[in-house]
């Protein structure tokens, strides 16, 4: 792919563009470590995009409401863990309801889904909170040396999880739910524990996401992440994580993500309507599940 984009169009393979699509793509990535975590337990979230959202206008809205007598340095840290706070809650009730309740975590999620959605057009009343100063956009516009912040953030958060899930024991705890939970619990591990921890994580993943979209737009936006439970299923999948749960990588991850990215750069770089990546995005997970299933039949063989 890299190599016909680059054929194709004398941009792409350029130092700025490369930078811009990790920028671009570090949203989503950090919402696809969550997606990762909870899909190796063969479980799902669907809510990710509007949990984004509403962290995204709830942090704006912090913002707008700083007092004139305190630093602006300190209420833009009050504004950032709440609007973690508001992740982590929304992942922490995706957790309690799918763990607690035994209701599918599919059904909850999308449930929750349409419950952030309705929140954050309460909050904004369907309009977008904007000038949300300087600092704030140095979240998603500041560089640390060459590399914008962005893409320093998602890296290491990738570092971070692709060690807990290789080195540690509650990683390979969370690979072993996926392929039989039955057998974890049988052998003296608090299933419920981890199972809720790990929907909470996702909740604080999507909630950093959308602070770094709200930051990147200078705006909260009550239509923002529509569309990204999709995105970040095709990037985890895309990456070879299996749906039924116990089998992938988070660096894998890293990998689908970018590939949806470069698909949707170099579709701009040659002009083809945005509708297309739509289009690509879908047909990705499905040709990406279609070979999933050929590989399981294969290894069941």
């Amino acid at each position: 792919m890299l190599l016909a984009l680059w054929r194709l169009s004398p941009y792409f393979l350029t130092a700025s563009n490369l930078l811009n699509i990790g920028s671009q793509i570090s949203m989503i990535a950090v919402i696809s470590i969550g997606a990762t975590a909870v899909i190796l337990m063969a479980e799902i979230d669907l809510s990710v995009g509007s949990v984004a959202a509403l962290a995204g206008a709830i942090t704006a809205g912090v913002l707008h409401g700083i007092p004139t007598s305190w630093p602006a340095g300190l209420w833009l840290g009050v504004a950032l863990v709440a609007g973690l706070g508001v992740g982590t809650l929304a992942g922490l009730i995706n957790g309690f309801f799918t763990v607690y309740l035994s209701i599918p975590s599919f059904i909850v999620t999308l449930a929750t889904l349409s419950i952030g959605r309705g929140l954050v057009l309460l909050y904004t009343g369907g309009r977008p909170i904007s000038n949300l100063g300087e600092s704030f956009a140095q979240i998603s516009w500041g560089h640390i040396g060459l590399l914008p912040v962005p893409v320093v953030i998602m890296l290491g958060l990738y570092l971070l999880a692709w060690l807990f899930l290789r080195e540690t024991q509650l990683g390979r705890y969370i690979y072993a739910i996926g392929t039989n939970k039955r057998a974890v619990e049988l052998a003296g591990v608090n299933v419920r524990t981890i199972e809720l921890g790990i929907f909470t994580l996702g909740g604080a993943f999507s909630g950093l996401a959308g602070i770094m979209l709200t930051s990147r737009l200078d705006s909260a936006q009550p239509t923002a992440g529509t569309g990204w439970e999709l995105v970040a299923i095709a990037a985890v999948v895309l990456g070879g994580t299996s749906l039924y749960g116990g089998r992938g990588s988070v660096a894998k991850t890293l990998v689908g993500a970018f590939i949806l990215q470069i698909i949707a750069n170099g579709m701009n770089l040659l002009n083809i309507q945005a509708y297309w990546q739509q289009i690509a995005q879908g047909s990705i997970i499905l040709l990406a599940l279609l070979v999933e299933r050929q590989l399981r039949r294969h290894g069941g063989g």
